[in-house]
């Protein structure tokens, strides 16, 4: 029997969150694997022209399209721009690291609006874009370790992030029959300019790294591979569940 191919050849990918980190090292990867159009989805159009760039490199056609994953009527302009989604990556996110009783409302409606009402919504628009192709596609969430354990200063980053894998679960349920996959990637903390800081931190730094059991952070590159497989058809039995990159931190 041939090897499943691990290619994204002819296929439309869309990058939710394309800007710079994980985001851009999907969307580069995606090109690379043979991807015929990447859209590149941000909040910022211009941030997003120098990966557009990047992706043309590789022989792919890249589209960048301002987007507001907080606003409903901005992810459905955005989609309804699209020809089609055979691969919808959600890597929106964001956090705010504080002891449980200093969690003030607007923080926690601020990460449930980004971390999981965007994606709710994204994954709405993203299977409407497929049915309405009749190709079904793949909705690979970008989640968490901390979508699988539990973590001291982050219990509203927790809360979002096992509700991702709830609504993935349940998503990969309802649409199977459509040939609609969808699937999380749940990295470890990964070294990116927004995350050096804290990562660098003499104190911080250190007491992560503790945990992973392989003694090092993850990269981009590591993410928007998984994501590669995830959506290629040597992935095509996987749904419902998650794809866990964290050297081994929930092993413990």
């Amino acid at each position: 029997m041939a090897a499943p191919e691990f290619r994204l050849d002819g296929e439309v990918v869309v990058v939710v969150g394309a800007s710079r980190g994980i985001g851009a090292a999907v969307a580069l990867a995606c090109a690379q694997a043979g991807a015929r159009e990447v859209v590149l989805l941000g909040r910022d159009p211009a941030a997003l022209v120098p990966v557009g760039h990047d992706v043309e490199v590789w022989g792919a056609r890249a589209t960048s399209i301002g987007c507001d994953v907080t606003t409903k009527a901005s992810i459905e302009v955005a989609f309804a721009r699209m020809e089609r989604a055979d691969v919808v990556v959600y890597n929106a996110g964001v956090n705010q690291p504080e002891p449980f009783l200093e969690v003030e409302v607007e923080t926690l409606d601020r990460l449930i609006a980004v971390n999981l009402r965007g994606a709710f919504l994204v994954a709405q628009a993203a299977v409407a874009k497929m049915l309405e192709g009749g190709r079904g596609g793949t909705i690979v969430t970008i989640s968490s370790q901390m979508g699988h354990v539990g973590a001291a200063r982050r219990t509203a980053y927790c809360a979002t992030k096992h509700a991702v894998e709830g609504l993935t679960k349940a998503l990969a349920v309802e649409h199977a029959a459509d040939g609609i996959r969808a699937v999380t990637i749940a990295p470890t903390f990964v070294r990116t300019a927004m995350t050096a800081p804290q990562l660098d931190d003499p104190e911080t730094g250190p007491a992560l790294l503790s945990q992973i059991p392989q003694g090092r952070f993850g990269t981009p590159e590591e993410v928007a591979a998984a994501v590669v497989f995830v959506a290629s058809p040597a992935a095509a039995l996987m749904t419902g569940t998650s794809l866990v990159l964290d050297g081994g931190w929930t092993a413990r």
